[in-house]
């Protein structure tokens, strides 16, 4: 695509290097209500919003998290995050080189993404400019998500790009009509994803920032961005 009106991003694991948190925090919230689940179970479940991962786990491993207690699993989060999250390597420069508008499209909620984004000085790159799953009915694979960040930003789903990091998140994207871009930046992707966001429907798979950028002729603007 030569000049996309809107670029798209998933939040986690493509903006910020949380999913290997995310899955640390299950596990602990789980074990604090005595259930035993593996940081495998919940990798599974990458690109799901909340209340889908507790019944794929639970389907999965008949551990079924309370969910009256999902108050829990966001403390773990919050922690983890707070101590630990970063952006991943190279977005602030590619953000900043951007020529087209751009949003957030995750299947976290509200506050997570705001907590992501404030962390690692990314908020002013979006604005208001953020979904989250929680404004539509069905959330990733479905491309209610991207089809509803889409109409908010006034863009047609063909001449939008979306970078995701999950397979759901590629199959919604596609779903969606739109160019789906696949990344594997995040350290809680394991040799090989990308070749599953292939057969999952993206168009390209890239492995940092700095690669996608390039590809799409942004690469002598990241440089200069990066000697401001």
């Amino acid at each position: 695509m030569t000049h996309p009106e809107l670029f798209i991003f998933d939040c986690d694991g493509v903006l910020v290097d949380s999913e290997i948190l995310s899955v640390r925090a299950y596990v602990r919230a789980y074990a604090r209500h005595g259930l035993a689940i593996e940081e495998s179970d919940v990798a599974k479940c990458f690109g799901m919003k909340q209340a889908d991962i507790f019944q794929s786990i639970g389907a999965a491993t008949r551990q079924v998290f309370p969910p009256e207690h999902a108050g829990d699993l966001w403390e773990e989060i919050r922690t983890l995050l707070q101590a630990e999250l970063v952006a991943i390597a190279g977005i602030d420069r590619l953000l900043d080189a951007l020529p087209a508008r751009r949003c957030v499209a995750s299947s976290s909620a509200p506050e997570r993404i705001a907590l992501s984004l404030s962390l690692t000085g990314l908020t002013q790159r979006f604005g208001e400019a953020v979904f989250s799953s929680t404004m539509v009915k069905t959330g990733k694979p479905a491309p209610d998500l991207f089809l509803h960040a889409a109409a908010c930003m006034g863009a047609a789903p063909a001449q939008c790009v979306v970078f995701e990091d999950s397979i759901y998140g590629i199959i919604a994207a596609r779903a969606a009509g739109m160019h789906a871009i696949g990344f594997t930046g995040g350290r809680h992707l394991p040799p090989g994803h990308g070749a599953l966001l292939l057969e999952a429907g993206a168009h390209r798979v890239f492995g940092s920032w700095r690669e996608a950028g390039e590809a799409f002729g942004l690469g002598a603007e990241m440089a200069r961005v990066t000697r401001r």
